[in-house]
Formats: C-alpha cells, sequence, structure tokens
C-alpha cells in the first residue's frame, strides 16, 4: 500500500516531509510507481551525494528495491555508474547503465526535491538469458521494460 493511502487526509508536503526524514536518515529512498503499463522506481537523495538518481522499470517494487539500494550503495561507496556501465549485482541481473533522457517526466518526488538540475540514470536489466531489451526475444514476450534514453556509444 502506499504512503498517502496509509495516511489518511495527508497532503503531497506531508509526503514530501516523510521522504525528506527517510533521506535524511538512509541517505536516500526508494519511489515505486504504479504505472498502468510499466511499474517503475526511482532514487530520492543521490543528488546530495553528487550523484545522478537511479532509475528501473518493469519490476516488482521488492526488486526495484534490492536494485536500486545495490547500486546506490556501489554508487557512494566505490565508484559512480556512468552510461554504458555494466554491473553485475550478486544474486542479481546484469545491469546497463543509460541516461533518463527527461527525468522530469517520470521522476515527480524527485523534481520536487530538487528541479531541473536533477540528473538521473536508468538500470536497464537483462534478461535470463543475457538479452536486453533491445534486442530481438527480450523477456521472451512476457516482459516489458521500457528503456527511457539512448544507450551509450
Amino acid at each position: 500500500m502506499c504512503w498517502m493511502c496509509d495516511h489518511p487526509g495527508s497532503t503531497i508536503d506531508d509526503y514530501l516531509d516523510h521522504l525528506r526524514s527517510v533521506v535524511d536518515k538512509q541517505g536516500w529512498a526508494t519511489q515505486f510507481v504504479k504505472d498502468n503499463r510499466t511499474p517503475y522506481a526511482y532514487t530520492i537523495g543521490l543528488h546530495e551525494h553528487e550523484l545522478p538518481e537511479l532509475l528501473i522499470t518493469g519490476v516488482s517494487p521488492q526488486r526495484a528495491e534490492r536494485v536500486l539500494n545495490s547500486v546506490a550503495r556501489i554508487a557512494i561507496r566505490d565508484y559512480a555508474p556512468m552510461p554504458g556501465d555494466r554491473i553485475q549485482l550478486p544474486a542479481g541481473p546484469l545491469l546497463e547503465v543509460v541516461t533518463v533522457d527527461h527525468p522530469d517526466a517520470h521522476m515527480n518526488m524527485a523534481m520536487a526535491f530538487y528541479g531541473p538540475e536533477l540528473r538521473a540514470l536508468q538500470l536497464v536489466w537483462a534478461d535470463g538469458s543475457g538479452r536486453w531489451p533491445w534486442a530481438a526475444g527480450f523477456g521472451d514476450g512476457r516482459g516489458r521494460q521500457p528503456v527511457l534514453g539512448i544507450r551509450a556509444a
């Protein structure tokens, strides 16, 4: 259930205050969006570490949180992912990093915090057969993973 649903009578400002407390306590928060076509999730708070926010599409809230948190920890502790990088998570999918062309179109809560300076990277995942969403046969026709930018050369 969503935070606003669990807190009837709350406002967007109340929710932003809640997100701020999570970011202050943990370093970042994750925001899941249940889109009618394809769900997605993104981080809020990496901008404060001078890093781009992260976004993932087409996965469950639990998997999104696991992947986003894993890569956020890598970004803060080890290195900042760059477009074109491939990241293999332990017990997770192979990821390729793609610049999000229009974060303002997808990341409303992060935009509320950081405005037009917001930069974002999408974590594009390979399916179980190692195929990317730009390849024929991706997801055996079951999965949908919109890519919100152009791959790095």
